[in-house]
């Protein structure tokens, strides 16, 4: 039995799916079963990573874990997760970490909240992998809304690059990890085939939808005022404006060719991603 937490987000529940065709046992965990909406076949059930005494039912059985959190509970969270895993027998904890991780200069929230929950799942003692993604493609959504009010994105850091990966990509080297042998023990840095700019991830858009799209470089203060007007907190808005900050430095436009060589075909491009997602952005 593999147990996937986080099972109904972007990476968790691309990861259910692959798990499911490749005929694995899955169990999803999930703060709110009835909302799943997973596969039939997946052993959905509730568990919170910031409730420790509700892992142990869900950890019942299981062999391998998925291991995803996010925010500033990460250390928490990952030490309660790894914990419970090891006092239930778990052979091993497949992570998904940052790439940033991986740079030693990077000091900022993201991955120090990462390089905590790394430290976490070793001193559990459990087997590990670590997947460390560099960037998300699926970030791209956070522009749908205004390229279908105004056909114009804002982003800061115009000229930071980074080499995105599609979440599909990282849900199938998990896969990889979860059911073959070969990966205890390794930290796979994980990335897209391009280091790609805001405005060239734009320009693509625009040819994929077939729109006129405009790109526009705005104050790291401004796209901060724009993350904590959806809701999000100070602590998380200044973690991400940093994390957008990071896309200046050299590191962040590593391109990797790990997705290929754990799962025998190329990372997807970007291009790709955005055909699959069209209407997400309001066409096709």
């Amino acid at each position: 039995m593999i147990l996937v937490t986080g099972a109904t987000g972007t990476v968790g529940r691309a990861l259910v799916d692959q798990l499911t065709a490749l005929g694995a046992p899955v169990r999803a965990a999930t703060r709110h079963p009835d909302r799943a909406a997973l596969p039939e076949g997946v052993d959905v059930v509730y568990a919170d990573l910031g409730e420790p005494d509700s892992l142990a039912a869900a950890l019942r059985g299981v062999r391998r874990v998925f291991l995803l959190s996010d925010g500033p509970d990460i250390p928490r969270h990952d030490a309660n997760l790894a914990r419970a895993a090891a006092r239930a027998g778990v052979d091993a904890v497949v992570k998904l970490s940052s790439g940033r991780v991986a740079d030693p200069s990077a000091a900022d929230p993201v991955p120090r909240w990462h390089r905590a929950g790394e430290q976490a799942v070793l001193d559990a003692g459990s087997a590990w992998t670590f997947l460390r993604p560099m960037g998300f493609m699926s970030n791209a959504l956070a522009w749908a809304g205004p390229i279908r009010a105004t056909a114009t994105v804002e982003a800061p850091f115009a000229a930071g690059r980074v080499a995105v990966i599609d979440p599909a990509d990282i849900a199938a080297v998990a896969a990889r990890a979860l059911t073959e042998d070969g990966h205890d023990g390794r930290a796979h840095l994980l990335t897209g085939p391009q280091a790609l700019s805001p405005g060239e991830m734009v320009a693509t858009l625009a040819e994929v939808l077939g729109l006129p799209l405009a790109f526009t470089e705005v104050s790291p203060a401004a796209a901060r005022e724009a993350i904590l007007g959806r809701g999000v907190s100070p602590e998380m808005a200044d973690a991400i404006t940093a994390l957008r900050a990071a896309s200046l430095e050299p590191f962040a436009a590593t391109v990797t060719p790990t997705v290929e060589q754990l799962t025998g075909r190329p990372a997807a491009t970007f291009r790709a991603w955005a055909e699959r997602h069209r209407k997400e952005f309001g066409h096709g």
